[in-house]
């Protein structure tokens, strides 16, 4: 075997080596999943992002908890940081509910639901906020900022800012309806003075279920084209087909005229018997740490059984409709894995 001839068997065994490893690296990597739900008592989810970080919290009753993740899909597995107890009599001293945290100013606000121990119930039940200015929500020294002045006593604060604009919108008492009202913001705890306005009430049948009027959880989200949305549940807890509903306003429009405010028809997300989802509601929104893909994150129960418990927090990728709206598309099951948000 002469010199030649080696080294043309060792060229011939390189150059098929090579080939085979670029065949692997050129095939797809088999992508990361999870599986829903982000935390198994997750009622009323909230999720915000900041400085590479995601922070959740959710309706625990008693107290006001964040989690904090660099992974939102990982959540479950996040330390929990209990950041405020109300105190033991007083206006905001039970039933704490619904908790969002926006960061405002560089400072960071947790608007909640509470009502009095001492007479429970929708007519003390109404939204407080606290201020930190720490970093890190989830350290620092939390101020009771004290009750928002809205004109009705009501649930479910949410804040969000347009044009250089802030405004405050919530789920309102209104006689035996829950309605959408909407005010500007003189700071972040204070409303202005009567500019409060009702922007929806619950006139469709999907929007009465459980035996009730309600429409509740209202959230901003700007539609693809300009338009003003506010995604909201509608009908009670408890209501097996509890779901999402979405007002419309057109690019440019008074988001404080009654007027500038479309109700769609039928539900945007809703339950699926076929997935076993169910009660699928109070929402909010974000992105994948890439900032590359909108995920909608809500809770839904997986029994009919005409119960508020047992909703746990949930999570999916949402697209959007050629007219510039979100497409949800149907709730995933329990047992479908979906990829790992873009960036994890």
């Amino acid at each position: 075997m002469n010199g030649r001839f080696l080294l043309r068997m060792v060229y011939l065994v390189w150059a098929y080596g090579f080939a085979s490893f670029s065949s692997l690296e050129a095939q797809p990597r088999a992508q990361a999943t999870f599986q829903n739900p982000l935390r198994n008592d997750g009622p009323d989810p909230w999720v915000t992002r900041h400085g590479g970080y995601y922070y959740y919290t959710n309706t625990t009753g008693r107290n006001l908890t964040l989690w904090k993740t660099s992974a939102l899909s990982d959540v479950r597995n996040a330390p929990a940081a209990v950041v405020w107890t109300p105190p033991a009599s007083g206006p905001n001293s039970a039933e704490l509910w619904a908790p969002e945290l926006h960061r405002l100013d560089g400072k960071w606000y947790l608007y909640y639901t509470a009502t009095d121990k001492a007479s429970p119930g929708d007519n003390t039940r109404y939204v407080f906020v606290l201020e930190n200015s720490a970093a890190d929500p989830t350290t620092g020294t939390w101020t009771d900022k004290g009750r928002m002045n809205t004109k009705y006593t009501g649930l479910d604060g949410s804040v969000f800012e347009h044009d250089g604009k802030r405004y405050f919108l919530y789920s309102a008492y209104v006689g035996a309806q829950s309605v959408l009202a909407i005010a500007p913001l003189l700071n972040p705890w204070t409303l202005q003075a009567n500019k409060e306005v009702i922007i929806a009430r619950p006139t469709l049948k999907w929007e009465q279920g459980g035996g009730r009027q309600i429409l509740e959880g209202p959230e901003f989200l700007l539609g693809r084209r300009g338009q003003l949305l506010v995604v909201y549940s509608a009908s009670a807890c408890w209501d097996d087909n509890y779901c999402l509903g979405m007002l419309t306003a057109p690019k440019g429009a008074d988001p404080l005229q009654a007027q500038s405010w479309t109700k769609m028809p039928t539900p945007v997300f809703k339950p699926s018997a076929q997935n076993g989802v169910w009660g699928t509601g109070h929402n909010c929104f974000t992105t994948s740490p890439d900032g590359r893909e909108n995920w909608l994150v809500y809770h839904a129960k997986p029994a009919a059984d005409g119960k508020c418990a047992g909703r746990s927090a949930r999570m999916q990728r949402f697209g959007w409709k050629p007219d510039g709206t979100p497409d949800f598309g149907v709730p995933v099951s329990l047992s479908q894995p979906q990829p790992k948000p873009s960036g994890e």
